[in-house]
């Protein structure tokens, strides 16, 4: 009911500056100058009037899609008034409502009227001009209403899914699989995640211009959400501890697979996932891998290695009596492969120790470069608990409604839900902790909260460092691979680099979150769109030429 309410005033607050700026305007055009502040209805008659498709009026307040519709039908009156300038057209675009009362209250603009039998070779060219780049405008409007409100694209550029999403993985997220979620921020250039470049200029992300606009925003609210993310789906979210942008739907997004849900307790024992006691279920597209460390007395072919496997993130390290390479996301199978080469004298499972720090550095060329560790207290979540990657919980999993204890010791865990994703003021002053002013002892849990960490879990940063992801996070899961692309980006955790880029064809336009080893192919509804846009632009193509011979 806020998101209503919240959007019934934006668009009161347009239509009035809508009215202010035209009502002359309308009443020149033979209509009533109160019809200028009617929503929807102000803009039908600016096409009507313009010889424009008349149904486009039902975009002018469409969250994100709207601005962009405004600005062609601004454009268009400004024109039926004879405002052709490139001038007039730049201040319709920038300072629209400014520029329309200019005209409105201190010019005697009049609407040209245009007869098509006496059109100059000037005036025809323009005709096609403006058709051409009305067809431009209708294929971005539409192209943004299914990236806004169906699917959205996303690549895979690091290794954290591997080998269920490879990186270089392109994909289609259906944003409806868990009830879809309104935009937050309705005046923003489409097709744009957060920022509009990454400039660099000062080297802090907070100061690169942003695809939208903050002050203008809407609240959280999701809409026909007929089931809940289930444990062991493939799940897109944005980040919640995203510190670039305080927009939820517009902080970076991630995708990993929902191992537990609110009421669960989660807990890892030696790499291994236990949640509420049993072990976790691992389906059919998924492989188990861990890390690796190999003792070798001579260099491995790690280039030889990449093309054999395709995916192989390694660090590689030398001693004095040959070379240490610490592998990463290993499969049962390769790590045996790897193990039986010649040069290999040792081949052992990495991991952490328990109770020790969640962060490794390498310090020297010695044997033990790659397991020394700090202990920190901001790496792993909670901030006050000493559990690693491997060695992790037992931590419950907070669902709405649920009554939690507030003290000291579990303050780290709970103080992001209560003061980022749940908005309280929270304050903790001399061992008292305060909820919006006042003392307390217990919070209640507003909303359902989920603990995401990815298949590879030696190369994840995932929820056992940044906590858990609320619901309203959430953006829904991957529907198919449309591209896939090796080497196309860099591994940032490995010395090592594909030598050249291919396009991976067996994975393209397949299913990506079926849980099946064998996914069912999609290569049929490529072709059917394909069929349908070139099949629709011939039948128009045909029915112009009729109409022309007529």
């Amino acid at each position: 009911m806020n998101y209503i309410l919240v959007y019934l005033f934006y668009i009161a607050v347009l239509s009035v500056c809508m009215g202010l700026s035209t009502w002359k305007l309308f009443r020149k055009m033979g209509y009533s100058p109160l019809l200028a502040f009617v929503p929807f209805y102000n803009y039908f008659i600016i096409q009507k009037e313009t010889k424009h498709s008349k149904w486009w009026a039902v975009l002018a307040y469409v969250p994100i899609v709207g601005p962009v519709m405004m600005t062609v039908f601004h454009l268009f009156l400004m024109r039926h008034f004879g405002k052709k300038s490139l001038g007039a057209q730049l201040l319709t675009v920038f300072l629209p409502f400014v520029y329309m009362a200019f005209v409105n209250y201190f010019e005697d603009a009049k609407v040209e009227e245009e007869d098509d039998l006496y059109l100059t070779g000037e005036e025809v060219a323009g005709r096609k001009k403006e058709s051409f780049l009305g067809s431009i405008t209708f294929a971005v409007v539409f192209a943004t209403i299914i990236h806004v409100f169906a699917t959205q694209p996303f690549g895979i550029p690091t290794g954290s899914m591997e080998r269920t999403l490879m990186v270089g993985d392109f994909l289609f997220v259906n944003k409806w699989s868990y009830g879809f979620r309104m935009p937050m921020r309705p005046l923003a250039i489409p097709f744009l995640q957060g920022t509009i470049l990454d400039t660099g200029e000062t080297g802090n992300p907070k100061d690169d211009p942003k695809s939208y606009v903050e002050a203008v925003k809407l609240p959280y609210w999701r809409i026909l959400q007929f089931k809940k993310p289930q444990k062991n789906d493939i799940v897109v979210f944005n980040y919640p501890r995203d510190s670039v942008h305080t927009a939820i739907d517009r902080k970076d997004p991630y995708v990993k697979r929902l191992v537990a849900v609110g009421g669960d307790i989660l807990e890892i024992k030696a790499g291994r996932i236990f949640v509420n006691g049993k072990p976790e279920v691992v389906l059919g597209d998924q492989q188990k891998q861990h890390k690796y460390i190999a003792t070798t007395g001579s260099q491995l072919d790690i280039q030889g290695l990449y093309k054999r496997y395709g995916f192989l993130p390694v660090q590689e390290g030398q001693t004095e009596n040959g070379f240490i390479y610490d592998f990463q996301g290993l499969t049962d199978q390769t790590a045996k492969e790897i193990a039986e080469l010649p040069q290999v004298i040792e081949l052992k499972e990495h991991i952490w120790p328990k109770d020790s720090g969640a962060v490794a550095y390498k310090i020297n060329a010695e044997r033990d470069a790659y397991t020394k560790n700090i202990d920190t207290t901001q790496s792993i979540f909670p901030i006050n608990k000493k559990w690693n990657q491997d060695w992790y919980g037992p931590l419950r999993i907070p669902k709405k409604g649920d009554v939690v204890q507030l003290n000291q010791q579990t303050l780290p865990e709970y103080q992001w839900i209560i003061s980022e994703y749940e908005h309280h003021r929270l304050e903790n002053k001399n061992g008292k902790i305060f909820v919006d002013g006042k003392e307390t002892t217990s919070y209640t849990i507003q909303q359902d909260y989920y603990m995401m960490i990815g298949d590879n879990r030696d190369a994840s940063l995932d929820a056992r460092f940044f906590g858990f992801v609320p619901e309203e996070n959430i953006v829904g899961s991957p529907m198919f691979t449309w591209l896939s692309v090796e080497g196309l980006f860099p591994d940032r955790g490995s010395s090592y680099q594909p030598e050249s880029k291919r396009i991976r064809w067996d994975r393209m336009f397949k299913a990506t979150n079926t849980g099946e080893l064998h996914k069912r192919s999609y290569w049929w509804v490529a072709a059917l769109l394909l069929i349908v846009f070139f099949g629709w632009d011939y039948i128009k193509r045909i029915l112009g030429r009729r109409k022309d011979d007529e």
